[in-house]
């Protein structure tokens, strides 16, 4: 793993509103991801330049998450997933979070506010590995505790086309 996965990355908004342009476009790549340039050029009535620098200007911002492909996890041998609620010396996260970086069942982690401190979404081969997982996690220094949910099916993927389309209704 390259250096620069390894870091914390908390993002901020770094950009201002979204224009009615903006929003086309990203509402034109959540209905095809894959779309070219021009495509979304002749779609959206633009100039193949407009959409390039639009898309570096929302790409600059960090309004795009990952260019990585989703694969599912049960594919590749790991249909087990749980959620695994990590409570830590808040002032040791720092030097935690790398280590956690380490663990390549882990596939997502969200720092929380509250009771929970991280909640760690893992996936496993089945249920002992489930349990050497949380093992490694709480053998980190300034890991204190975790607790354990198993994933039961996912009731709303991923999604953000209601979200866009309300932002759009409100412009």
């Amino acid at each position: 793993m390259r250096k620069a996965e390894r870091r914390i990355r908390v993002k901020s908004p770094t950009m201002g509103k979204l224009d009615h342009a903006d929003l086309a476009l990203l509402s034109a790549l959540a209905d095809d991801p894959r779309a070219t340039v021009v495509a979304l050029a002749e779609r959206l009535s633009l100039s193949r330049n407009t959409v390039q620098a639009r898309m570096a200007k929302l790409e600059k911002a960090g309004v795009f998450l990952s260019y990585e492909r989703t694969i599912a996890a049960h594919t590749i041998g790991y249909p087990l997933q749980a959620a695994i609620s990590v409570m830590l010396r808040q002032k040791e996260l720092p030097e935690i979070a790398p280590q956690l970086v380490e663990i390549p069942e882990i596939i997502q982690a969200y720092g929380l506010s509250g009771q929970v401190d991280l909640l760690v979404h893992v996936a496993c081969r089945d249920a002992r590995h489930l349990f050497e997982v949380d093992a490694r996690i709480l053998a980190i220094p300034g890991v204190e505790r975790t607790e354990t949910s198993l994933v039961m099916g996912e009731v709303i993927p991923y999604r953000l086309r209601p979200l866009m389309d309300l932002a759009r209704q409100e412009r």
